[in-house]
């Protein structure tokens, strides 16, 4: 599995010829390195509907011809748009062509502006996506929930991205918690230094991490892990 970061919450998610990208803000984003009308491939994942993370799904999904894959009532609105989408909800999985699909809690809200109106999104979501053999946790935005350790003792996690940010997440407190509590074998923070108001310091995370026996990864944008 390989696994670029594309600045703030954005990842690509690489296996056996699949590529999947999650929460796919890069219009508007300072930290991003490359341009929508870049990218390739073939599902667009979303943790919530906020406009950094929702960003460019629609644009993508059509122009790739591929599916959005959300929670229901954001799938539905990314349908209204014209894209492919499969809508899902908290605790369902579901098996793609070469890729399986789980939501699990997260603790935040969901909503976008349309039309100077902010309308609800569905309930965020952390995603759990299985590929290659390999398993991915991608936490969205979330506040610390005790049923991370759940997660961390249902799944063999490889790898997870955890928002450091505070003030709209988790900060490097509860985070390094959380890394604990999921037992991911790798961690990699997110959700960080994009705008005023989440500055923090991700290697200094990854030096706790690492006093804690866990590996921890700050990547640069456009920087890629492979394992």
């Amino acid at each position: 599995m390989k696994i670029t970061y594309y600045g703030h919450s954005v990842v690509l998610v690489e296996a056996e010829g699949k590529r999947i990208i999650i929460d796919p803000f890069l219009t508007g984003n300072p930290k991003a390195v490359v341009q929508a009308e870049d990218i390739q491939v073939d599902a667009v994942l979303l943790t919530h509907g906020h406009a950094d993370h929702f960003g460019d799904a629609v644009e993508i999904a059509k122009r790739n011809d591929c599916p959005v894959i959300a929670v229901a009532e954001l799938a539905d609105y990314c349908s209204s748009l014209g894209a492919k989408a499969h809508g899902m909800n908290t605790g369902g999985g579901h098996q793609f062509d070469g890729f399986h699909v789980k939501f699990t809690l997260a603790f935040h809200s969901s909503s976008l502006k349309v039309d100077g109106q902010t309308i609800y999104m569905g309930e965020p979501a952390g995603i759990l996506l299985t590929m290659g053999g390999k398993t991915f946790f991608h936490a969205g935005d979330t506040g610390l929930f005790g049923d991370m350790r759940l997660i961390g003792e249902i799944n063999s996690i490889d790898a997870a991205v955890l928002p450091i940010g505070d003030c709209y997440t988790m900060g490097p407190k509860d985070a390094l918690l959380a890394a604990k509590w999921l037992r991911a074998k790798r961690v990699i923070p997110v959700h960080y230094n994009t705008f005023p108001g989440i500055e923090q310091d991700g290697d200094a995370f990854c030096d706790r991490l690492h006093k804690e026996g866990i590996e921890g990864k700050a990547l640069k944008p456009g920087e890629s892990l492979e394992f």
